[in-house]
Parts: structure tokens; sequence; C-alpha cells
């Protein structure tokens, strides 16, 4: 890929990714339903026409055609980087299974064959300690010192 496309591509993301942003906010919904207003309180002037229900159908048609194409590729986005992320912390982890790398490329009797797997975890898990003990401030406190330590000796080698 040349620099040209890589700048366009680029210049399409920020733009795929404020558009997005802006469609959820408040104020979109706001501005949106305001017009659906106009357009309903308009009706008596316009005799409630076809021509006025075209109006409306037609507007929304258009604006949703585009935006479901402008969502898709927002989360198609989003979906990569958090599979990226999932992806590192599986490798950097030394006693995760490597098999969930990419895990969303295998089929799905495997996917069942997983789930069962950290299902039964799950139910060991439940005789452990309870999440306030697992998931306390102290334990986060000694896994932070824990990474510290690690982190300063992988710095001296």
């Amino acid at each position: 890929m040349n620099s040209n496309n890589k700048k366009r591509s680029s210049g399409f993301e920020k733009i795929s990714s404020v558009v997005t942003r802006a469609a959820g906010s408040t104020a979109a919904f706001v501005i949106s339903f305001s017009i659906v207003l106009i357009w309903i309180v308009s009706g008596p002037f316009f005799n409630f026409s076809d021509t006025w229900q075209l109006v409306i159908n037609t507007g929304t048609t258009i604006v949703t055609f585009l935006m479901v194409f402008l969502i898709q590729r927002s989360q198609n986005k989003d979906s990569i980087a958090i599979h990226l992320k999932l992806n590192e912390l599986i490798v950097a982890k030394e006693m995760a299974s490597n098999r969930l790398v990419s895990i969303e490329d295998i089929n799905e009797s495997d996917l069942i064959v997983l789930k069962k797997f950290y299902k039964h975890i799950a139910k060991l898990a439940e005789n452990d300690e309870s999440v306030e003990e697992s998931h306390s401030l102290k334990e986060a406190d000694l896994s932070h010192k824990r990474k510290k330590i690690t982190n300063q000796k992988t710095k001296k080698s």
C-alpha cells in the first residue's frame, strides 16, 4: 500500500470514527427527534400528502443505509483491536493456552468444547475464594508490586 492510499484510508478512518461517535451522541438523538417532530407537526400543512410521507421515508432510508456501513466499519476496526489486545494478553501470560490466539477463526463445534472446558473451570472456581477476597485492593497492590518487580528484572536482562 503506497502512502497516498494510507493517507486516504487514515482520513476515512478518522471521519468514520468521528461520525460514529457523533451519531451515538445525545445531540444526534435530539436533532433526529426534532426533525421527526417538525415533520409530524408539518403534516397538516401538507395535508398528510404522499410527498410529505416520502420526504421522511427517503431521508431516513438514506441516513440508515449510510450509517449501517459506517458503523459496521467502525465496529470491525474495534473488533480487530480487541482481538489483538486479547491475543497479546494470552501470549504474555505463561499459563494461558496459545490455542486461544485467533480463536475467532475456529469452527463452532470446537468453540462448544472450549466453552464446556471454561464452564467447568468456573464451577471449580466457585469453591475457591470469594470475589471480595480474590479481587481485593490488597490483591491489586500485590499484583502491581509483582509486575513492577518482573518488569525491572526484564529491563536489566
